[in-house]
Formats: C-alpha cells, sequence, structure tokens
C-alpha cells in the first residue's frame, strides 16, 4: 500500500461526504450523514477483518459516497423504481470513487477493482465483494436497524424478521459467526426478534 496515496484517496472520499446537507448526532457531536456512515465502515471493517487489501479498504469508505445526490424520492415509489434506484446508486457510487482514485494517482486496475467491489459485482463469488457487504450490514445492524425501525412503526413481526432475514443472507458465514460471538452491539429493543430471525 502506497500510504500517500491512500490517506489521499481516503481524504477525498471524506471531503466529497462532509458535503452532505444531512446531519446526523453521533456521540454528542453533529456530523454530515454519509461522512459518519463511511467512518462507521472503515471502523467496523478494522474490528471485523483488519487484514484485508488496500481495495477493500478503499470500496467501504466510499460504498455510499455522495449517496443524497441520488434521492429515493427520484424514483418510482414501487419495486420497480426501488430496484432503479439501487443500480443508479451502484454505478454512481463506483464512478465517483473511480474519479476520485485517479485524481491521486491510482492506476487503472486498481481503479476498476475498487469499482466492481462498490457496485456490488459478484457478491458470494468475489470474496473483495464479499467482504465489503459483510461490513455493510454489520453496520446496519448496530447502528441503522433501530432508526429504521423508527420510520416504519406499521410493520409487524413477521415484516421485521423477513427484513432481518434477507440482511442474513446476504452475509458470509464468517460475518455470522462475528455478529452471534456478540462481537457487535445488537440493537437492545430488536435483540430478541434478531435471534429469533436466524435462529
Amino acid at each position: 500500500m502506497t500510504q500517500q496515496r491512500y490517506q489521499a484517496a481516503i481524504a477525498a472520499f471524506d471531503q466529497a461526504n462532509a458535503e452532505d446537507p444531512n446531519q446526523e448526532m453521533s456521540d454528542g457531536n453533529e456530523y454530515p450523514r454519509e461522512l459518519r456512515y463511511a467512518q462507521r465502515m472503515s471502523e467496523m471493517q478494522e474490528r471485523y477483518a483488519p487484514e484485508v487489501s488496500e481495495a477493500v479498504k478503499l470500496a467501504v469508505r466510499a460504498q455510499h459516497i455522495q449517496r443524497w445526490k441520488i434521492p429515493r424520492s427520484d424514483f418510482p415509489m414501487d419495486r420497480q423504481g426501488y430496484l432503479q434506484w439501487r443500480t443508479g446508486l451502484y454505478k454512481f457510487h463506483a464512478e465517483t470513487a473511480g474519479r476520485i482514485m485517479q485524481e491521486v494517482g491510482y492506476d487503472e486496475a486498481m481503479v476498476e477493482r475498487v469499482k466492481t467491489i462498490v457496485s456490488k459485482k459478484g457478491l458470494k463469488v468475489n470474496p473483495e465483494t464479499q467482504l465489503m457487504e459483510d461490513v455493510a450490514d454489520l453496520v446496519f445492524i448496530e447502528h441503522y436497524l433501530t432508526g429504521f425501525a423508527a420510520q416504519h412503526p406499521e410493520y409487524n413481526e413477521e415484516k421485521w424478521l423477513q427484513i432481518i432475514r434477507k440482511t442474513w443472507q446476504k452475509m458470509s458465514p464468517r460475518a455470522h459467526e462475528f455478529a452471534l460471538a456478540g462481537r457487535i452491539k445488537l440493537p437492545v429493543a430488536l435483540a430478541p426478534l434478531i435471534l429469533k430471525a436466524v435462529q
């Protein structure tokens, strides 16, 4: 890893995410939402798989880069619209991360490798893509599941079991083991539901 180039890319990713107009409180401080998300991704990656490649570290930090620029509301509010939005986001995140990496001096091969991971190509078959997915799912469970629950008070238990199982299915056995060994903080109110869903 060329430390200088890597640090320049991380700083540029963070600068791009610091432009997020949406703010979030965390540990008593206010952060641009996507900047805090990116920091949580890197923190989780260091806890879960500190040995990963430079490409995975970069992809993890850039996974949601400037997500607010493509709002869900720009697409039809149905299943088809949701899928179009997700596909558009993957492409946008990959292109944005790739452009920043080129600007700080990464070669085409490394740029393409990170773009493949960020756009979630080869989930379950590309170990680097799977690693990023594991980190994203662990971050979702630890930091965002409670907030998601608050946004959907209409969901019944069956719907919640379905959502948790869907997230669980995207994770590798290693991530399952990590979560169940108490290595992440399960949201207190949802912990019994999570355990019920995955047993």
